[in-house]
């Protein structure tokens, strides 16, 4: 694929820590929420590698956050999720799936809960925080909603636990997977979550004081010397072995949760008034026509900037691919795609054609790993 330098502007924003990364040798960029979202540091294969095996700091600041404060702040959100929060707690984030009136997919965040009248909302690439005041407005809710100064840096990989130990003391140890508490550098509290775009394990640091979080991402490096630490982002073969989806890509708003295979975060027996209710129980009643699936194609390398069309033995489409990479764990292309009933079973063939060539693969489960 021919690349192609980004023309920055006050659209196109960088993060504070965009300096630093480049001296460090960030050599490609995607787009995240109108922000530059770092998306190789040289070698994919070799940054796959490194991240399951030692520790690595990312800079996710494109990870927006929509704060929703007021008295009506816990109504507006759960208005704007299909996932029941009526048992949330303060202190911990929820996986949320956000969606429209039809039912259809608007973003997937994670909702961090601070008590009944606070509430984060860090978002995929979206822009959800007009949805949210669209919704404000339209029901005349008490709530205040804009976009904090909040620049998420994450901590990722098996050695991030012992790296933040030693940088944060044993407290962070007690922090629970998907809790998030205040800890303190040097004097300034920041918001740490055990969290991450991996299933290497990690943490997200939620910095709200610019000077102070440049100050941790460099003692990060000082201190991670031993653990091997390098720079890093979110690791296209870790992400789809491991079926972390990715709004934008592996769905969007034609798709529906039940689609997407998050029917544990839908839910319709409860008191919990949200968008899209009534059509999601019609969906459910009436059964999906296409879900989410992995395929493993027969070649060594491949290219998704958008979709790429799936055909069966008879050159009949019968779903899309929607991310795939080349994973050294499993020696071929691996990838999500969007599979039509009924060809959705487990091993069913597929044929794809890339590069002018076709290659033959089959249905498989998610995820990989």
């Amino acid at each position: 694929m021919k690349t192609f330098s980004i023309a920055k502007s006050r659209r196109l924003r960088s993060t504070p820590y965009t300096s630093r990364i480049e001296k460090q040798g960030v050599t490609a960029y995607s787009i995240y929420n109108h922000m530059l979202l770092p998306a190789s540091f040289g070698s994919i294969e070799d940054s796959y590698n490194h991240l399951k095996k030692n520790v690595q700091v990312w800079d996710v600041a494109g990870e927006r956050q929509v704060e929703i404060i007021g008295n009506d702040a816990a109504e507006l959100v759960q208005l704007m999720t299909c996932r029941d929060l009526s048992k949330s707690r303060d202190g911990r984030c929820y996986y949320c799936p956000v969606i429209d009136d039809k039912g259809g997919l608007i973003n997937d965040p994670v909702v961090l809960r601070f008590n009944k009248n606070r509430w984060w909302i860090s978002i995929a690439d979206s822009d959800v925080i007009l949805f949210a005041k669209g919704l404000a407005i339209g029901n005349k809710f008490d709530v205040n909603i804009f976009e904090p100064d909040v620049n998420i840096m994450a901590v990722q990989g098996p050695k991030s636990f012992k790296l933040m130990e030693k940088v944060f003391g044993e407290k962070i140890k007690k922090l629970k997977f998907f809790d998030f508490d205040y800890f303190d550098f040097k004097g300034t509290k920041h918001l740490i979550a055990q969290s991450g775009w991996s299933k290497q394990g990690g943490y997200e640091v939620y910095v709200e004081n610019t000077s102070s979080g440049l100050e941790l991402y460099d003692h990060l490096f000082d201190m991670g010397k031993e653990f091997d630490v390098k720079p890093g982002c979110p690791n296209l073969i870790e992400r789809i072995e491991s079926a972390l989806l990715s709004y934008g890509n592996d769905m969007d708003n034609n798709d529906n949760p039940f689609e997407c295979g998050f029917d544990k975060y839908i839910s319709l027996d409860t008191e919990a008034i949200f968008l899209g209710k009534d059509n999601l129980k019609k969906i459910q009643s009436e059964g999906i026509k296409k879900k989410l699936m992995g395929v493993q194609i027969d070649a060594k390398a491949i290219d998704v900037s958008g979709s790429i069309d799936l055909k069966d033995e008879n050159n009949n489409k019968i779903g899309e691919l929607r991310s795939g990479c080349y994973s050294p764990h499993f020696g071929k292309v691996i990838g999500i795609a969007m599979i039509n009933k009924p060809f959705w079973e487990v091993s069913q063939t597929v044929k794809i054609e890339i590069n002018k060539q076709t290659f033959d693969g089959k249905v498989c489960d998610l995820p990989f790993i």
